[in-house]
């Protein structure tokens, strides 16, 4: 009886070790220490055996193991972590950085990695760096914060474009802008109603990272529309835990960065009279000692126009002096910014929700811009394979905009006119011509409106299947829905409305894009040392666009101002448009030890742009990389903590042309009433995409324990196959056809350095600076053309093999013929010869609009609980051309105020000066030509934050998680030798890519001083 009760004894005691370390599945997640994000590819092995796993792309294992055993988790620039099983089916773990250049998660095409994983190149921004700046979209926030990415805006104006080359500029007739994808959708950003920037429709504070894609490793995954760069935008997401809130309110005041100094009216009147009174005696008469000549005079003639210009007043008296600059500015421009957000979720879902409100008053009378927005990203475990979720966004722009620039109603040509003119008559209305030298376009701010609203629907929906620990599936769609309405209408006072009682328009835009990408992920780890990830897919997108405009005039009513008030309809049209790009894509990473790394991607692309013999382009890549400090002669040096060596080639595809350029098109036409068709293009059905190789090599390094960090590249971009608009033979009864001709070159360095200055308990003070160097070069056009001239007598930009694009091609301007003060130019290459004939002057290359140099440097320091972080962001090396520099000057080409360094015309034989004599009419001086060309360079302050939170002791008097207090200034200081308004400036008015560098009557930047809190509890 005993001897069997010790036998049953013995089996249970069995059952009960072996049912307790029975194998059993642990799944959890791996998250990085830094920023609490999912780490990919993380090793995770059972200590002592081969068995183990990687995280996938969000950090997530699935693992079989039993509670004896020991997880080992181990990622190359973090701490590996032991954990026991026991009983825990899930086992969540947090890895500390060792090096945090490598531990850096950074999101690819189609996925995500670290950046010790990396192999090619890669800039990252997190959107917390961005959130308080007080700007209309997120491209402007980026401006000197990321190497080889210039940003420039186009002007002070709200909604307006923003000009962004990632490594150069790489076409002459395509497009230049990179492809935005946000949450895995290629997103609509250009082809909005006139230069409305559809980019603005994003609240920024939504956003979780920006991850800019710049060499062909990088950005071949994305194939024919990544020669430019592509820009991965994530947005936020909900994590496991408590609910998380978090309320922000942010308000400021704005003004104009630079006001220009002109002429008061007795400066003014003194130089208009100088000016006919110079004509005068150059034709031989003196209406001033000699009465006689008065009559029929340039000087009577100038008095007659003071007459006339200043109104009710008198302009010998000087009663009247009008600043028409300050008219032009807003007194009341500032921001408000209200945002909330609630984040959290448990084991199966989780959420992130948001709504904003951002309303901004433009420094530009008329001009302000509003936006509403709201966001909701779900996603839920239906299991532990199937994951599905949903992020959708919202929002709604209102823009009341300006005309483009060097429009007689854009405000800031408000300065043309005569400072002698009164605002108004004497029964309180606005002057307008015949008493203003040109139109008062006060009185489109009485009169007028411009109103664009915009409605923006980005939605993406996904599923995720995993079959086992290695494979799984990822399908997504999405839809990127733009509706745009803009209703003008000018009153039948203004410049617009004047001859037609009054005229309105109304425009209508609607962009439906969507896109579906499908693919499979494989990972895998073999004999502990080769960890393999393998992605194939497809991805399919179509865009249609549909577009209405009506006008009409002769209203009843200036009150009446919808278009069913016009009794006259007296234009309309409507277009329908569309394009669709079939994609197939594959890449595969490869890391032998922590120390190899090896990437190869290719895609093939199909689209509706190109011609039936080339539907397709092939775009492959590979790179590799090696990590130094993995091998046993660096590993563990306490000075060198990372060394890393990396190369890559690629070719990557321009596809932004036109939906239709390859085929043969017909316009309608009518005779006599009659219906009918006539040819409008010529067919090439052998066009396809521009295509650019490029070649980047790069290091990157840690010293001193991450406390100096930095990566150094240099890349080649080699562009072939322009897509070309090229002059064909007028017998074909065409101009012009859009071929694959041509060839062009971006070179240059980039370098990233990063220190951790001090590091002490209540202080720390970080640096972080960025410069880089382009080198753009035109190496081919057409056959037998070696250039492409100016496309406008008052502006320079031009194309010439082995010269930037659009360099400035003109006269040289010579100075000032000190005996008589006519405007000299050089008559030979070799400035060896003056003329003051313009005509007879030789055309040469006078000034490149391409800087030379960008760069930032960003300094955040903390002491205690406050916080300080300094932006400061560089443009060296290009030229501006001041196209509105023939008005100001003093040469009296007409009555339009000058510029007070006017002043220092000459006058007098002898006089050694660069102003040419004032002369009424006669444009001594005033055509294009290097005088107004300037020194482009700039560094500005671009933005200064001072925050303070207090300590978690008050904090939790407070019943809050976080609380802090912020300033922010945006474009405090402006350092520039450049003469016009603002040396950040493109005139919107002039497109294209080699129409750059001009300042045409364009807005100044706007500084910004605003205050913030946020609440998160």
């Amino acid at each position: 009886m005993k001897k069997n009760l010790l036998s049953v004894l013995a089996i249970l005691v069995l059952f009960c070790t072996t049912s307790f370390s029975q194998t059993r599945q642990v799944t959890g997640v791996v998250l990085s220490g830094e920023d609490n994000l999912p780490l990919p590819g993380v090793n995770i092995l059972i200590k002592g055996t081969t068995r183990g796993v990687i995280s996938d792309l969000d950090g997530f294992y699935t693992i079989q193991a039993n509670s004896t055993e020991t997880l080992v988790f181990s990622f190359v620039g973090f701490v590996a972590q032991e954990v026991l099983v026991g009983s825990k089916s899930t086992i969540d773990i947090l890895l500390i950085p060792d090096a945090k250049v490598l531990g850096e998660v950074v999101v690819v095409g189609y996925g995500s990695t670290t950046r010790g994983d990396l192999t090619g190149n890669i800039a990252s921004l997190k959107g917390t760096d961005l959130a308080s700046i007080p700007v209309p979209n997120f491209q402007e926030a980026l401006q000197g914060r990321m190497a080889g990415v210039f940003v420039e805006s186009s002007s002070g104006k709200l909604g307006g474009g923003v000009k962004i080359r990632v490594r150069g500029t790489t076409s002459i007739s395509g497009g230049n802008e990179p492809l935005y994808v946000i949450d895995g959708i290629p997103m609509t950003s250009s082809g909005a109603i006139g230069l409305y920037n559809p980019m603005s429709d994003i609240n920024f504070n939504d956003i979780e990272s920006f991850d800019v894609l710049k060499d062909a490793s990088a950005a071949a995954i994305y194939g024919a529309r990544a020669a430019n760069g592509v820009v991965l935008i994530t947005t936020k997401s909900g994590a496991k835990g408590k609910t998380k809130f978090n309320v922000g309110i942010q308000r400021g005041i704005s003004e104009p960065t630079r006001k220009r100094e002109f002429l008061d009216a007795a400066e003014f009147v003194e130089l208009m009279r100088e000016s006919g009174y110079n004509n005068d005696l150059r034709a031989g008469t003196d209406p001033i000692n000699n009465p006689s000549d008065y009559a029929g005079s340039d000087l009577e003639f100038v008095e007659g126009r003071l007459d006339r210009y200043s109104g009710w007043s008198d302009w010998r008296n000087l009663e009247t002096n009008t600043n028409w600059q300050e008219e032009a500015f807003n007194g009341s421009a500032g921001t408000t910014n209200v945002n909330f957000s609630a984040a959290g979720g448990d084991e199966k879902t989780r959420f992130y929700f948001s709504g904003a409100y951002d309303k901004q008053t433009g420094i530009m009378i008329r001009n302000d811009f509003e936006r509403v927005s709201a966001r909701l990203n779900l996603d839920h475990s239906v299991s532990d394979k199937f994951t599905i979720g949903a992020n959708f966004g919202l929002s709604r722009t209102e823009n009341n905009r300006l005309s483009d620039d060097n429009q007689f109603n854009n405000p800031i040509q408000l300065v043309a006119l005569a400072p002698i003119t009164p605002i108004r008559d004497l029964n309180g209305q606005l002057y307008d011509r015949p008493t203003t030298t040109y139109y008062n376009n006060l009185i489109d701010s009485e009169n007028a409106s411009w109103l664009n609203t915009s409605f923006r629907n980005i939605t993406n929906v996904f599923g995720e299947y995993k079959f086992n620990a290695n494979l799984k599936f990822r399908t997504e769609f999405g839809v990127d829905i733009l509706n745009q309405n803009e209703e003008q209408y000018f009153g039948s006072r203004t410049n617009t409305g004047l001859s037609t009682n009054g005229y309105g328009r109304s425009r209508w835009l609607r962009i439906f894009n969507y896109n579906t990408n499908n693919y499979f992920t494989y990972t895998k780890i073999f004999a502990e040392k080769h960890n393999l990830e393998a992605i194939a897919g497809m991805s399919f997108q179509r865009s249609d666009e549909n577009f209405t405009s009506v006008e009409g005039q002769e209203f009843p009513l200036d009150d009446l101002k919808t278009l069913a008030s016009a009794a006259e309809i007296v234009g309309g049209t409507s277009t329908l448009t569309n394009f669709s790009f079939l994609s197939y894509f594959t890449r595969v990473n490869y890391k032998y030890a922590n120390k190899y790394l090896a990437t190869l991607s290719a895609r093939i692309d199909g689209s509706s742009r190109f011609g039936e013999n080339n539907k397709y382009g092939f775009f492959p890549a590979a790179s590799l990389g090696w990590v130094l400090t993995e091998e046993s002669f660096l590993k563990g040096n306490e000075n060198l903590s990372l060394l890393k060596l990396r190369a890559s080639f690629g070719l990557t595809g321009n596809a932004e042309i036109g939906n239709f350029d390859h085929l043969g098109l017909f316009g309608p036409a009518a005779y006599a009433l009659i219906p009918g068709l006539i040819p409008s293009q010529i067919p090439n059905p052998d066009l396809t995409w521009e295509k650019t190789a490029q070649i980047d090599i790069g290091v990157e390094f840690a010293f001193l324990r991450d406390r100096i960090t930095g990566e150094i590249d240099y890349y080649n971009k080699n562009t072939t196959d322009l897509l070309l608009n090229v002059p064909i033979p007028a017998t074909s009864g065409f101009l012009i056809q859009r071929q694959n001709i041509g060839r062009m070159q971006n070179s240059g360095v980039e370098i990233v350095l990063n220190s951790a200055n001090v590091s002490r308990q209540k202080f720390s003070w970080n640096t972080s600076i960025n410069f880089a160097r382009n080198i753009n070069k035109v190496k081919e056009l057409a056959p037998g053309q070696e250039s492409i001239p100016p496309s406008s007598s008052r502006f320079l930009n031009s194309i010439f093999i082995g010269e930037p694009i659009g360099v400035f091609y003109g006269p040289k301007f010579a100075g000032v013929d000190p005996e008589n003060g006519d405007a000299l130019y050089y008559a030979n290459e070799e400035l060896s010869e003056t003329t003051n004939d313009y005509n007879a002057a030789t055309r040469m290359v006078v000034g490149d609009p391409n800087p030379k140099f960008i760069g930032g440097i960003t300094n955040s320091l903390t002491f205690g609980a406050f916080d300080l972080n300094i932006l400061f962001q560089g443009v060296f090396g290009n030229d501006i051309y001041d196209g509105g520099g023939g008005f100001f000057a003093a040469n009296g080409d007409w009555f339009d105020n000058s510029t007070r360094d006017q002043l220092a015309r000459w006058q007098n034989p002898g006089d050694i000066t660069d102003i040419p004599q004032a002369r009424l009419g006669e444009c001594n001086g005033c055509n294009a030509s290097s005088r107004y060309l300037s020194d482009g360079s700039y560094v500005r302050l671009k933005t200064l934050t001072i925050g303070y939170s207090p300590p978690s002791s008050l904090l939790e008097r407070m019943k809050v998680t976080s609380f802090r207090i912020f300033f922010t200034g945006q474009n405090l200081l402006t350092f520039t030798n450049y003469n016009g308004w603002d040396p950040e400036v493109s005139a919107d008015s002039l497109t294209g890519n080699i129409l750059q560098g001009n300042d045409f009557y364009s807005a100044p930047q706007a500084r910004t001083y605003s205050i913030g809190i946020n609440v998160g509890f």
